[in-house]
């Protein structure tokens, strides 16, 4: 292999060359715990993230809940129990107790840095949820500190590769003067946040599965990805997902009269199919107490704004609700872990956050912005500490080695750029209607591949844009379809339901399928079911060892 040049050879352009220890791309909660803990280690870091590090990303403009538990008996055990039926009995309890382990103590740390937790009667910080402008503001503020390069507005578009598969870096585009960069890197942190199919749930829309494409043409590996189909409830005039108020909902047609089951145990199902027949649903916040009204707007202030602004009172009015799709970043499917320092399948690669499965502790079902915001501090905790040590071990050689550019999709075809507003529009057909991925059969499954993999092979024909700007958003259409594909044929291979995976020809849960779905491959998708325990792989253990 031969070093390679730019990110796109048709595009003329300065390239800003950097080298470090560790990359991490993505800068979100994961991304940054990545960045600060490799820092820590003693490791150069870099960060380059689609947008701006603090601000970007779906935890930045919310509130979220934190599965932030005390190291007691009781309390812990209630936890752990809390979501293994629900997901399936896929979790993993020696998974589930490291990162409430790793999350207090972490929080703990998120107090030290001057986070301003609320404080109950007794004068204790309560650390079971977080302001996301507050706690990212104050993240970026502590990795610059601790001597990590932000590459803001630089959406990666590629990794590098060296002669024997090893990630060696990433290439990319900076927003700001269509610049190209390239980083050279003894280990590389993928922490790029799941896929939400670009539909405008709030925070979500720079989350199109870039990491997963990026990963996979490194031969990175994928588990759970049937567990993709998460719909939030979110008002019908508002991009705001959060769903933990609609606790305290009743569910009701335009005259007022209550929807029978729509707040019980499979209540969006009955919602989706009321919206899916035409049939606008409405919402009241009507069982809230005082006191929950009291308290709700201190813990999640942005699900308001849209109220304010229309002038309803969402506790004493009703207004119209629908579901937004919110993919993998709500699922639990994403890339396979194979040691306890999140390294993937690849020499080099690690994944964090919703970038990687999160089957471990929330099995099929997910685990809400609760166990996902636990997850992104301690998977990017450990990805950040196994990256550094990986890469320190590797010394100063590891940035000089040949290396080139993994990709193919958009970047490497000899044709003419893509239609990218028709390939997302297209993409959007088959994974946003519930009739296709709420309500899935293998019938309506097959059917949605026939198309995705048309999609997809047209996409190897495609040449690279004449702007880095306009190859990334390609980029960000190829995931898309790529996404979709792991998705569906997971799915395909799940004969049953179970978790949040619901198939209408295969309904109730299979004991013989108490496995994981591990899916991988380009042009050509894989799947393979691998039995539920989860084991560490001997050569990835040595190597973290």
């Amino acid at each position: 292999m031969t070093q390679t040049s730019t990110p796109a050879t048709t595009v003329r352009t300065a390239v800003r060359n950097l080298e470090a220890d560790v990359l991490v791309i993505g800068g979100g909660p994961a991304g940054c715990w990545a960045a600060w803990r490799a820092a820590q280690a003693g490791a150069r870091v870099v960060l380059a993230d689609k947008g701006y590090v603090g601000t970007s990303g779906a935890t930045a403009p919310s509130g979220t809940g934190v599965w932030y538990v005390p190291p007691e008996a009781e309390a812990r055990e209630n936890a752990l129990t809390s979501r293994e039926a629900l997901g399936g009995h896929l979790a993993d309890r020696g998974w589930a107790t490291r990162v409430l382990d790793q999350t207090y103590a972490n929080l703990e740390q998120v107090a030290q840095w001057g986070y301003p937790f609320p404080v109950d009667d007794a004068g204790r910080q309560r650390r079971t949820s977080l302001q996301g402008p507050e706690y990212m503001k104050l993240m970026r503020k502590v990795i610059k500190q601790a001597g990590v390069k932000i590459l803001d507005q630089s959406p990666a578009l590629q990794l590098l590769v060296d002669d024997e598969g090893a990630v060696v870096g990433a290439e990319g585009a900076s927003r700001q003067g269509d610049e190209a960069w390239r980083v050279r890197s003894g280990a590389v942190v993928i922490a790029t946040g799941g896929c939400a199919f670009l539909s405008n749930a709030l925070g979500c829309n720079v989350l199109t599965g870039d990491g997963y494409l990026m990963a996979a043409e490194t031969g990175a590996e994928f588990s759970g990805m049937e567990f993709s189909n998460a719909y939030g409830l979110s008002p019908a005039f508002s991009p705001v997902t959060k769903s933990a108020f609609y606790r305290w909902a009743t569910f009701r047609y335009a005259d007022g009269s209550l929807i029978d089951g729509a707040g019980a145990k499979h209540g969006r199902s009955i919602i989706a199919r009321h919206l899916q027949e035409g049939t606008q649903v409405y919402a009241k916040l009507d069982l809230a107490t005082d006191e929950d009204r009291r308290h709700a707007r201190a813990a999640q202030p942005n699900f308001f704004l849209s109220f304010d602004r229309v002038g309803i009172n969402p506790f004493t009015q009703q207004f119209p609700v629908t579901l937004r799709l919110e993919g993998t970043v709500r699922g639990t499917g994403g890339l396979r872990l194979v040691n306890n320092g999140c390294a993937t399948t690849v020499r080099g690669l690690y994944a964090a956050g919703d970038a990687a499965t999160r089957e471990l502790i929330c099995g099929g079902f997910t685990g809400g912005g609760s166990h996902n915001a636990a997850w992104a501090t301690s998977s990017g905790y450990w990805a950040g500490e196994a990256a550094a040590a990986f890469a320190l071990a590797e010394g100063a050689h590891a940035a000089s080695r040949p290396a080139q550019g993994a990709g193919t999709a958009t970047l490497a075809g000899g044709g003419r750029a893509i239609d990218r507003r028709g390939v997302i529009e297209a993409v959007q057909q088959e994974v946003i209607p519930y009739h296709r991925n709420l309500f899935r059969t293998g019938e309506k499954l097959t059917d949605s591949l026939t198309r995705l993999d048309d999609y997809w092979q047209a996409l190897q024909q495609a040449g690279p844009a004449d702007t880095l700007a306009d190859q990334a958003r390609d980029r960000e259409a190829a995931a898309l379809v790529a996404t979709a594909r792991w998705m569906y044929r997971s799915a395909l291979a799940r004969t049953e339901s179970r978790g949040m995976h619901k198939r209408q020809d295969s309904v109730g849960q299979d004991p013989a399928q108490q496995h994981f779905i591990h899916s991988g491959g380009l042009d050509t998708v894989w799947t393979q079911a691998h039995r539920a325990a989860w084991h560490t792989a001997p050569q990835a253990e040595a190597v973290a060892a």
